[in-house]
């Protein structure tokens, strides 16, 4: 363990040294802070209108007004930087010609995946990090359910995992860092847009590929609810991943 993460500080110690991890943790934080003043704005709204109507209503959930549709909007946002975070994994050491210095090191292709993927997932637990100074400020004010917003957030990690395990795989494939990112935002909207085809078609291909949906497994979640075959789901696609990278990289062992 000390090698996977001697190689995760490393890959932090580049993103840092460079613009992507401020931008990404800026852009996301800018995004992110607007559908929170959004939804509240909105919440506000309705309460007041609420309020004022004759004989009253119940009072207005927190968590369903604001939070569910906020942690929604955060698995977009996510579909849309996750590929500034994944493209250079790789594709940067073959570019600069790194990568035969690491394969020669004193490490196992496993350490060398799991230390970069690990890099990644706790650059996105920043952002998500982030996103809490804006959700704390609804405890100051209100009582939401904070074993729901647990879940919530545990859905986002499992998600963001799955999503950078795929997105270290495209990046082992090319030494160009632009064209890890087309593929991996191109693999990420397909993996979103899956479920819809259950708009016009029932059949169990249908079906299937509804199932693979990535986000589509983030609905109980969202919901504080926490089901067995989601999270099955979500470590199953990040060991494929992983897996997939580690053939990736046996292959670049026997070409080179």
């Amino acid at each position: 363990m000390s090698n996977v993460w001697t190689l995760a500080k490393r890959e932090l110690n580049a993103y840092f040294a460079s613009p992507i991890a401020y931008i990404v943790m800026a852009m996301f934080a800018l995004i992110f802070g607007y559908f929170f003043y959004a939804a509240t704005a909105s919440f506000m709204s309705q309460s007041l209108r609420a309020a004022m109507s004759q004989g009253g209503a119940p009072p207005m959930n927190l968590n369903d007004y604001i939070i569910r549709p906020l942690l929604g909007n955060a698995s977009v946002i996510i579909l849309f930087l996750m590929p500034m975070i994944t493209m250079r994994l790789f594709a940067e050491e073959k570019r600069s010609g790194t990568i035969e210095l690491l394969l020669t090191s004193p490490v196992t292709d496993l350490e060398i995946i799991l230390g970069k993927w690990l890099a990644t997932l706790l650059l996105y637990a920043g952002l998500l990090a982030v996103s809490l100074l804006n959700i704390a400020n609804l405890f100051l004010y209100g009582k939401p359910d904070w074993r729901a917003l647990a879940v919530g957030y545990l859905g986002l990690i499992l998600m963001g995992g799955a999503f950078l395990s795929l997105g270290t795989f495209l990046s082992s494939t090319t030494k160009n860092q632009i064209i890890a990112a087309v593929l991996t935002f191109g693999a990420f909207l397909m993996l979103w847009v899956m479920e819809w085809i259950t708009f016009f078609s029932f059949g169990p291909v249908a079906q299937a590929l509804a199932y693979l949906s990535i986000t589509s497994h983030f609905e109980s979640f969202s919901k504080g609810v926490i089901e067995l075959k989601d999270v099955v789901y979500y470590c199953s696609f990040i060991f494929l991943g992983l897996f997939l990278t580690s053939r990736s990289m046996e292959s670049l062992r026997w070409r080179s």
